[in-house]
């Protein structure tokens, strides 16, 4: 009976690993976010400056995590088999709920996660418990801690209010007094800034990164309630310190704020979550440790051992941190998590990732409502005054090198986050890493007037999006952590092997997911350039563009038919998929033509009317796509009545001529030879006469022997679509055929 609880320690080994490189790749963007989105240094800097704040956050970690070991349940009340299944529990379900949230790119928080699966799990184990003993469920305090679950949820809700509400403050505030050519304010301007930023950082450092460590306690006597003087001090030398850097080694003061506040949360995340991701597994080793030197049966050692405080063992921090940092140099998927608050914290305009709703336009509308009211109050001049602090100039580079936002709101989103996470440290309040810095995130980016009248709906959209997800997180925790634990207390060893197969499954399965949306993602980046300037270089991207979509829309047709001979309904089901990817490239495309105009120069504005036209095209032609996928899919998908012999048949014949028409259009546009236009447009007449024909033979059909309703439907919608299909498509060849014979003649 021994070896299946080693097998589950090695399996819980395994499983810290992944849930390292899980948790890493969500709670990345607190330390991340504010570096990137300011490119106030390279990526490769970045990642160096927060490497080190890991590794060094790791070897001086504040230790074994209590909670993992005492603070949800009584450890005393659970025998070793028990807590072997309470732990195997919490991994399985912290991997899968991290991984999940990672794909979707919403960040949350691992702390939340971790407590919520033991409270979950452990609810589940004495449940089972009480209902064998025969007790009553009303003693179940006996063996839960549920203050603890109510201090989370608090710190949540506190999180959300305060966190956005100072960040919104600080950084309205700050940029009232430093507008946005900050970099032409008076030396002593940035000396200030920089020596209240760094203090904040700095007594940050200590009293969140370090608490725990043999230093921290040695200095703890010298600035334990000195508070105030520490930080008057603190700052007294680092304004001074800030000052020489500035006048003397004419560096910018804000980008090492940014690289120091950088590495102060890096090194906090490692110090203080390490144990989120490694203190099950660890306090799992230490009771199996117990239980064989008691040489007590697994189903009657009593884990009181739990209780008592253990440290972990530096070799093991050591590693952890080092995979930690493997981690942020080679994740993708904390690019996209990070990508979901740049996207709802930049400056500039660009497609929004999450839609409006009922709740968010309601906000708006009061927002705007209320602005129109005290904009009545505030006299005309001191409106005009305070507008004028918060406009900036507008970005002359390429868009794709523009930061999401300056460093005066990196360096706030930076130093806010750290007193506040400083502060609740001090006074014991459960206050989220994660939700701290992505509410300043959103508060100064507010403040900033980052929300204006064109995202604000989908900003405030996807802030409650994020929050919605953290709630979820909890709840999401609970329920599956105790039916997994359900499942090994029934199931024993074919329920652990059978969970173990399914993690691998899923987890694999997700990075398939992941890999196929950013393949997507590079597709559309790849269809989409904006810095083009040249009429020239409208042709060649306009050739691209028409040549892929085209491509992709014959294919797309070609499985149509063959989907509905076959009544294959997976394959039409996938093929709606592929359409709507072709739908969003097609948008995405449409949504960057303002920047497309304003980047071309002087002599090519005349290619932006020809780029609008041939946008307006495409989309005849995926819309086009988009119905006749729809309907067959519809078809199949209700059961109706197989297509005859002779329509499919005969819609075989319209696919073999669209295919080699679409098929010469490819060609002409990835070869660049526009004189082979007048060819396709006469296969056109061919193409359009065939569809005609068949029309008419469906009438003559239905006259005689067609007793079908919606086959009939279905065939005809068909085939008048796909005369509007090759029509689109023939304008779109005569729009480019004319403007290209008009750049020869110019």
């Amino acid at each position: 009976m021994e070896q299946i609880y080693v097998i589950m320690l090695v399996a819980l080994g395994i499983l810290a690993i992944i849930d390292l490189a899980v948790g890493v790749s969500n709670d990345a963007v607190n330390f991340l976010n504010s570096a990137i989105g300011s490119k106030a240094v390279s990526l490769r800097t970045i990642l160096i400056v927060a490497s080190i704040g890991i590794a060094v956050g790791a070897v001086f970690s504040s230790g074994m995590m209590e909670v993992a070991r005492k603070g949800i349940f009584m450890p005393s009340e659970f025998y070793f088999n028990e807590i072997m299944i309470i732990f195997m529990a919490v991994m399985i379900t912290d991997i899968l709920l991290l991984d999940f949230f990672n794909t979707l790119g919403m960040p949350t928080s691992t702390t939340v996660s971790v407590v919520f699966e033991l409270l979950g799990s452990a609810v589940v184990i004495s449940v089972i418990k009480i209902l064998n003993n025969g007790d009553s469920l009303g003693i179940i305090g006996k063996y839960i801690n549920t203050e603890k679950a109510t201090e989370i949820i608090i710190g949540i809700l506190l999180s959300v209010v305060i966190s956005f509400s100072i960040g919104a403050i600080v950084q309205y505030i700050s940029r009232l007094l430093l507008t946005f050519n900050y970099e032409k304010k008076a030396k002593w301007v940035g000396a200030i800034f920089g020596g209240i930023a760094l203090a904040a950082i700095s007594y940050f450092i200590i009293i969140k990164g370090l608490k725990g460590t043999e230093f921290y306690e040695k200095i703890k006597p010298i600035i334990k309630d000195k508070t105030f003087l520490v930080l008057l001090v603190s700052a007294a030398f680092w304004t001074l310190f800030s000052f020489v850097i500035i006048q003397g080694f004419k560096k910018n003061i804000y980008k090492l704020v940014i690289i120091v506040g950088t590495f102060a949360l890096a090194l906090a995340f490692a110090g203080n979550d390490l144990v989120n991701f490694i203190g099950v597994p660890i306090a799992a080793w230490q009771s199996y440790g117990a239980w064989v030197d008691s040489g007590a049966p697994a189903t009657g050692f009593a884990m009181s051992v739990l209780a008592e405080k253990v440290a972990t063992p530096t070799l093991l921090l050591m590693i952890a941190g080092g995979i930690m940092v493997i981690t942020l140099w080679i994740s993708k998927k904390s690019m996209n998590v990070l990508e979901t608050e740049q996207n709802l914290s930049r400056q500039g305009e660009g497609s929004e990732k999450y839609s409006s709703n009922i709740i968010s336009r309601g906000i708006v509308r009061g927002a705007v409502i209320l602005s129109n009211g005290i904009s009545f109050l505030i006299p005309k001049s001191v409106q005009a005054t305070i507008d004028g602090r918060f406009l900036a100039a507008e970005y002359k580079g390429k868009r794709s090198e523009q930061p999401m936002f300056d460093m005066v709101r990196a360096s706030i989103n930076l130093v806010v986050a750290a007193v506040l996470i400083s502060i609740a440290t001090s006074m014991k309040l459960p206050l989220s890493t994660t939700y701290v810095t992505f509410m300043v995130a959103m508060g100064t980016s507010f403040a900033d007037r980052a929300w204006d009248r064109e995202s604000a709906v989908y900003r405030i959209a996807g802030v409650l999006n994020v929050i919605g997800g953290w709630f979820f997180t909890a709840f999401a925790a609970f329920i599956s952590a105790g039916i997994v634990a359900y499942l090994l207390y029934v199931g024993e060893i074919y329920a652990f092997f059978g969970l173990m197969i399914l993690v691998a499954v899923l987890f694999y399965r997700s990075n398939q997911v992941h890999k196929a949306k950013m393949t997507e993602k590079e597709e559309i980046k790849k269809l989409n350039k904006e810095d083009i300037v040249s009429i020239h270089e409208v042709i060649n991207e306009s050739s691209d563009q028409i040549s892929k979509i085209v491509s992709k829309t014959n294919k797309i047709y070609s499985a149509i038919v063959a989907g509905l001979s076959l009544q294959d309904l997976p394959s039409l089901k996938e093929n709606k998929k592929s359409v709507k990817k072709l739908e969003k490239q097609v948008d995405e495309l449409k949504n960057n033509v303002y920047y497309f105009i304003k980047n071309l120069d002087e002599t090519s504005v005349e290619a932006s009317k020809f780029y609008v036209l041939t946008l307006g095209h495409l989309q005849d032609i995926v819309q086009s796509i988009s119905y006749i996928s729809q309907s067959s899919h519809s078809h199949i998908n209700n059961n109706h009545k197989q297509l005859k012999f002779n329509q499919i048949r005969d819609l075989k014949t319209v696919e073999l001529e669209i295919l080699e028409l679409f098929k010469d259009i490819e060609d002409i546009f990835n070869s660049k030879n526009f004189s082979s236009i007048d060819r396709a447009l006469t296969e056109r007449k061919k193409v359009l006469e065939t569809i005609s024909d068949l029309i008419q033979k469906q009438i003559t059909r239905i006259r005689t022997i067609e007793n079908s309703p919606k086959n009939s439907k279905l065939y005809f919608g068909l085939l008048l679509e796909t005369n509007d299909l090759v029509k689109a498509t023939m304008n779109l060849l005569e729009l480019f055929k004319e403007f290209n014979e008009y750049v020869e003649k110019k």
